[in-house]
C-alpha cells in the first residue's frame, strides 16, 4: 500500500478495487505506521486506480469516523464530535477524508462502507478477544457501554452490493445489531452454555485503572493490555443506524444471534473455547 507503482501494476486491467487492508491497534506507543498504512496507503489505492484506469473504488473505512456523540445513534449524516478517542479513530477519519479527496480530483468512483465493530467465524483478534476472555473465565470486568455489531458475512455481502448499487462519493454504514455489553455477554452465556461473574466498572474508575496500567506498562517497555485510548472508546460506547445500506443496497442483515451461534462453533472447533451445551439445551 506504501508502494504506489506495484499498487497501479497490481490494479491494471482491472474495472474494479476493493480496498479493505487496514490497520487496527489500540495502546501502542508510536501509531505513525498506523497513519501511513491508514491515511498515506488508502489515498495511494485511489491514485493507483486513476493510473490504472479503474472506474470505481469500494472502500472499507470505519464507523468510527461518524464521531457521533455519547448517547446518540450514529449515522452517515451525524455531526462530528470534534474530537478522537483514540489514534486508530483519527486515522480512519483522516483516512476517509484523503480517499474522497483523491477520488475528487482524479475522478474515480469511490464508494464508502463504514462497518461497525466485525464478528463471526474467522474472528479472534481485536475486539473479540472479550467475547473470548469471558468463554474463557478470564474477563473479570466490563464497562457496560453499548455497542454495534455486524455479521462478517454481511459485511462482505454489503461490500458486493455497494460494487453494484452503491453511488460514488456516498457513506453506507454497515450495523446490524446494537446491544449493551452485558447484553451481548448474557447472550453469548446463553448461547454457549458458559456463565461467568463479571464486575461493571464506572467509568471513571475504568479511567483511573487505565491510565495506572498504560503508565506500568510504558516504565516496564511492554505493550499495555488496556490504555486511556482504549478506556475512553469502551466508556464512549456506540450505537449506529445501518438503515440506509438496507435502503439503498438491499442488504439484510443476519440475527445476532445466528451470528454468535456460528461464531461460538468455530471457536469451539479451533480450540479457542471449550465446547459447552446451551442453556436451552442443559435445562431439558
Amino acid at each position: 500500500m506504501l508502494d504506489p507503482g506495484a499498487l497501479a501494476a497490481a490494479m491494471r486491467g482491472c474495472h474494479l478495487v476493493y480496498h479493505a487492508a487496514g490497520a487496527n491497534a489500540f495502546c501502542v506507543r508510536d501509531p505513525s505506521p498506523m497513519f501511513d498504512v491508514n491515511v498515506r496507503g488508502s489515498e495511494n489505492v485511489v491514485r493507483a486506480a486513476a493510473q490504472a484506469e479503474v472506474k470505481r473504488v469500494v472502500y472499507t473505512s470505519s464507523a468510527a469516523t461518524l464521531g457521533e456523540r455519547k448517547g446518540t445513534v450514529g449515522s452517515e449524516e451525524s455531526p462530528h464530535r470534534g474530537r478522537f478517542l483514540s489514534d486508530y479513530e483519527r486515522s480512519k477519519f483522516e483516512a476517509e477524508q484523503a480517499v474522497v479527496a483523491a477520488a475528487d480530483e482524479t475522478g474515480v468512483e469511490v464508494v464508502c462502507l463504514n462497518p461497525a465493530s466485525v464478528q463471526g467465524p474467522g474472528r479472534a483478534t481485536g475486539s473479540t478477544q472479550l467475547l473470548l476472555d469471558y468463554l474463557n473465565g478470564r474477563l473479570k470486568a466490563v464497562v457496560d457501554s453499548t455497542l454495534s455489531l455486524i455479521d462478517i458475512a454481511d459485511c462482505t455481502t454489503g461490500h458486493l452490493l455497494a460494487a453494484d448499487d452503491g453511488k460514488p462519493g456516498e457513506r453506507y454504514v454497515l450495523s446490524g445489531a446494537t446491544l449493551t455489553v452485558r447484553e451481548g455477554l448474557a447472550l453469548l452465556g446463553r448461547l454457549s452454555g458458559v456463565e461467568q461473574p463479571v464486575r461493571a466498572l464506572p467509568p471513571r474508575l475504568a479511567m483511573t485503572l487505565a491510565t495506572a496500567v498504560e503508565a506500568v506498562a510504558w516504565v516496564r517497555r511492554k505493550p499495555p493490555r488496556i490504555c486511556r485510548e482504549l478506556a475512553r472508546t469502551l466508556t464512549h460506547g456506540h450505537a449506529y443506524d445501518g438503515s440506509k445500506a438496507v435502503r439503498e443496497l438491499g442488504l439484510r442483515y443476519t440475527p445476532i444471534e445466528e451470528t454468535l451461534r456460528r461464531t461460538i462453533d468455530w471457536w469451539v472447533e479451533q480450540g479457542l473455547v471449550p465446547a459447552h451445551k446451551p442453556h436451552e439445551e442443559s435445562t431439558s
